[in-house]
């Protein structure tokens, strides 16, 4: 590990807690915006061309989502183990679970990539698309599903990295496939005139070339943690504690992946434009709120490494610095954004459709005006994640979409007949009462309790309390 990332295991335990939250989080950042980039890339492209191929990829992203987060389960997991493991002074157990946890990621990754290639057809077809959307959502989902065992790779790299207190290698690693996929996309799109396809193509291949540097860069033997053949064995007792960490991340990301998903059908209910509206919008407000979720991953490396040396205290603070910097940042730059010519001028630049411009700008501007509640919620999930409480997340996680979101929906149209506004506002209220609860379940206590046993190595405890 190289002497920026001992840099930052040092801060997180010992040092400036707000420089260790920013030493992390930047990178983190950086990197969660590349990875966006590669959707706002095919959006562009593919606004361009019509208002079918926007609303095709916003139509079955959510499939996609949904074994994205099941799998994050699996590299949540390595992150908190990784990190409470480090912070104990254990790191042949350390490289262990991470060999274990790359095995399992990508395995899934393969299997699920395999049943989504075959289901396509059916999975558009149920999700309600019309004769002009289906053959695009066909033809985009068939294709770019394949990218998920390289995906899985390179989200299980930045995990091994972020427990480490690494952050930086991850986001170069990322930099390397979106600007490879800036590239690709134009040339496969417009100038192939391969459309959807091209657009699918262009991200498969673009997330290659990084997650090849991943396994390349994981195996030299001069990492502190490193892949190892006789380490990927299965050993069931460091699966048992995968699954025992990971499996409520995955429920709940899989499950509120799958809310999305009949969010999508609700929305189309209102035409391609307003899917295409529902998707611009959800995409750029994810620019802006960028900052809490590189803080919400911070935050759990922090918390994680310090509960492993235990020391709880240290813990806490951290978490209360990332959010409270969070909220600060995200006040300011949501009332920015929710200006009417600010949110409009932005949404023009992917549509030069009227009726989906002021769609998406009415419904970025109310998402942008409270988003100063994701501030509170990334920090509170990275607290638990840190912890080791994934059930907590995962409860919140489930009924913030398939309760809160849904009556919510189900209010604004039935009761108050909104119109498509119904959507924009249960976006907001579901995420605001969330908030709220994972809040107060911090002030409870709960994620005192500790749910990951280490044993601490008294001359590394020693080491990092001077």
């Amino acid at each position: 590990m190289g002497k920026a990332a001992k840099h930052n295991q040092e801060l997180i335990l010992n040092g400036s807690l707000w420089k260790a939250v920013l030493a992390l989080a930047i990178p983190v950042m950086v990197n969660s915006l590349l990875q966006t980039m590669y959707n706002l890339t095919d959006t562009y492209w593919l606004g361009q061309l019509g208002t079918g191929q926007l609303a095709a990829i916003n139509l079955v992203s959510p499939v996609q989502n949904i074994v994205i987060n099941f799998g994050s389960g699996i590299t949540v997991a390595g992150s908190v183990l990784i990190a409470q493991y480090i912070g104990a002074g254990e790191k042949d157990k350390a490289e262990r679970m991470a060999n274990q946890i790359l095995v399992c990621a990508v395995g899934f990754a393969l299997v699920c990539a395999a049943i989504c290639f075959l289901c396509s057809p059916a999975i558009v077809n149920w999700l309600g698309a019309d004769e002009e959307t289906y053959g695009h959502a066909v033809t985009y989902l068939s294709i770019v599903i394949w990218d998920m065992p390289f995906l899985f790779t390179i989200n299980i790299f930045s995990s091994i990295h972020q427990a480490q207190g690494d952050t930086m290698t991850p986001m170069l690693l990322n930099l390397g496939g979106i600007l490879f996929n800036m590239v690709l996309d134009p040339l496969f799109i417009v100038g192939f005139s391969m459309g959807t396809g091209g657009a699918a193509w262009a991200t498969l291949l673009a997330k290659l070339l990084p997650a090849t540097a991943a396994l390349i860069l994981l195996s030299m033997s001069k990492q502190e943690i490193s892949l190892k053949r006789n380490a990927m064995r299965p050993e069931w007792e460091n699966i048992k504690m995968i699954l025992q960490i990971g499996l409520p991340t995955a429920i709940g990301g899989s499950t509120m992946q799958f809310g999305f998903l009949l969010m999508s059908r609700n929305v189309f209910a209102y035409g391609s434009q307003a899917m295409a509206a529902y998707g611009l919008g959800n995409k750029i407000n994810s620019l802006i709120t960028l900052p809490t979720n590189g803080i919400g991953s911070a935050v759990a490396t922090i918390v994680g490494q310090n509960m492993g040396a235990g020391q709880q205290q240290r813990a806490q603070k951290g978490f209360r610095v990332a959010m409270w910097g969070s909220v600060v940042f995200l006040l300011a730059g949501g009332l920015i954004l929710s200006l009417d010519r600010i949110s409009t001028a932005i949404v023009s630049i992917f549509s030069d459709d009227p009726v989906v411009i002021s769609m998406a700008a009415d419904f970025l501007s109310i998402m942008a005006f409270w988003c100063f509640a994701n501030g509170v919620y990334n920090s509170a999930i990275g607290l638990f994640n840190g912890t080791g409480h994934t059930e907590v997340t995962m409860a919140i996680s489930a009924a913030r979409l398939w309760v809160f979101r849904f009556f919510t929906l189900w209010f604004c149209e039935t009761v108050l007949h909104m119109g498509v506004r119904s959507i924009w506002y249960s976006v907001v209220v579901s995420n605001g009462i969330a908030t709220v609860i994972l809040y107060l379940l911090y002030l409870m206590g709960i994620w005192k309790k500790p749910r990951i046993k280490v044993k601490r190595d008294e001359g590394q405890k020693a080491e990092n309390l001077v």
